[in-house]
């Protein structure tokens, strides 16, 4: 349910769209966490977002000092300066001179200085967002929990009475826990940071929020030097625009003859095989030929550095760097433990939604799956795949088998599913030499040859051979020539 009423954007793009557009204005949402979380970065962000549309914002601190506030946010390029602060925090006289800090009763405002602060500020500054730091310390204030329930829940409705939307940050305990906060408020936003793998993850999830639908989470979140940024979890379905399914050739006739044309627009393809065998040079001959239509394609390289792909490519007359610098290919490094899946699905999306990325290629898999920490493999490849599928993209996974020779394995992690497109390539001893051969397992929208092809990595690029028809038991790694067939070349 969506109450079609407009939204007030929090200042961060990624929550706006995790919250289908934003706050419900006049209400009151509660972002919680343990400590150093973000909370007070996630209220300031809202309260700049008021300040940008001409908005009055202001910051009620009952634990930070103003001062401290102000020099923790310029730390992170907030500029507080059009945000009025009310500074409720005890101060050191409060320390030395033992003086009761008592809050509220709304109803006692002649005998309550601090409440008369509160409604002298609302009433002259009359604020359209009010963010409060940290409404929980209110708890240590109050008589009893239902003291704190009573004056806590009175604060919220005066506050959104006079038109204000309110952001309360809550710091829940075991012994002291939120949850009166949590039945009160219109929405809830979890800020959480899980160590996994070695690797600390900050995410957040929408628990609630009433009035209105929301994408579930956890979505992942990152404290920079601009504040906080949000990388919605990518759902597919939400994202998807008309194409044509026309053929996207390789440009190597006989590669393309197995494949009966080539691979489809909108299609996954899987290129399968050991270590050193060809996978990503293919791969980037498919954006070779599309470079020449005027295309623009995209590696992210999570297991080879810029300069030893373009140097490699150099070696064997591929053109990778003169189609970097006319802008038709970007290759982009990935250090896969900087990542989570969150960002580096925000970065795809970058790329194909802004820069119009046509062919992208992952390369490889077991890179990718380091930006997991324990996330599941299969869930996260799926949601990508079928994303950029939907926004008619070719895919490219570039999938690596541990197996030189041996027993024939297409995929080690069971992600053969995901593909239209299946092309294995391994290698063979024959007659105490290491060669290449490669052939086509699977293609879902349409016929390819059944039989294998040798190939290899020459100065001039790939070469393909003729079928190898006369050899039985390629795919166990150690071939033999049946002799009334043709022997070797």
């Amino acid at each position: 349910m969506d109450t079609g009423t407009a939204r007030r954007p929090t200042g961060l793009p990624g929550l706006d769209e995790v919250l289908h557009g934003g706050l419900i204005p006049e209400r009151a949402y509660l972002v919680r966490g343990g400590p150093g979380t973000g909370k007070t970065t996630l209220g300031i962000h809202f309260l700049l977002a008021g300040v940008a549309l001409g908005e009055k914002a202001l910051l009620i601190t009952l634990e930070s000092a103003e001062a401290q506030l102000r020099v923790d946010a310029a730390s992170q390029g907030l500029d507080l300066s059009e945000v009025a602060i009310l500074d409720l925090s005890p101060t050191r006289e409060f320390f030395a001179q033992n003086q009761s800090y008592d809050i509220f009763s709304l109803a006692d405002v002649e005998r309550d200085p601090t409440t008369r602060r509160i409604i002298q500020t609302i009433e002259e500054l009359k604020p359209q967002r009010v963010f409060v730091d940290a409404v929980t310390t209110l708890r240590y204030m109050a008589s009893d929990a239902f003291q704190f329930r009573k004056q806590a829940l009175s604060f919220v409705r005066y506050l959104v009475e006079q038109g204000a939307t309110v952001l309360l940050s809550s710091e829940a305990t075991d012994p002291v826990p939120d949850d009166d906060l949590r039945f009160m408020s219109d929405g809830i936003i979890d800020l959480v940071i899980s160590p996994s793998h070695g690797v600390l993850r900050r995410s957040l999830c929408v628990a609630k929020l009433r009035g209105s639908d929301f994408e579930g989470g956890p979505h992942a979140m990152r404290l920079t030097g601009r504040g906080m940024e949000v990388y919605p979890r990518l759902v597919p379905g939400s994202h998807e625009c008309e194409f044509v399914h026309e053929m996207i050739p390789s440009g190597i006739a006989e590669i393309d003859e197995m494949l009966c044309g080539g691979i489809e627009r909108g299609t996954i393809t899987i290129l399968s095989g050991p270590s050193g065998v060809g996978k990503t040079t293919l791969g980037i001959q498919f954006m070779k030929e599309a470079a020449a239509r005027g295309e623009r394609s995209v590696v992210y390289a999570f297991e080879e550095q810029l300069h030893t792909l373009l140097h490699r490519c150099d070696d064997i007359g591929v053109p990778v760097r003169g189609m970097v610098e006319e802008g038709s290919l970007a290759i982009v490094e990935v250090e896969p433990l900087r990542f989570s899946p969150g960002e580096f699905a925000l970065l795809v999306r970058r790329d194909v939604e802004e820069n119009n990325a046509r062919i992208v290629m992952i390369d490889g898999i077991a890179g990718y799956q380091l930006t997991l920490a324990g996330d599941d493999l299969v869930v996260q490849l799926h949601a990508l795949g079928r994303y950029l599928k939907n926004m008619g993209v070719t895919v490219i996974f570039i999938n690596e088998v541990r197996s030189i020779t041996g027993d024939f394995r297409a995929t080690e992690t069971e992600i053969s599913y995901l593909c239209d497109n299946l092309v294995f390539m391994r290698y063979l001893e024959v007659k105490g030499e290491l060669r290449k051969a490669i052939g086509v397992l699977k293609k879902r929208m349409g016929d390819f040859t059944k039989t294998l092809r040798e190939y290899e990595i020459t100065c001039d690029g790939v070469r393909v051979g003729p079928p190898l028809t006369g050899l039985r038991g390629v795919l166990t790694g150690t071939p033999e020539w049946v002799h009334d067939e043709g022997g070797p070349p």
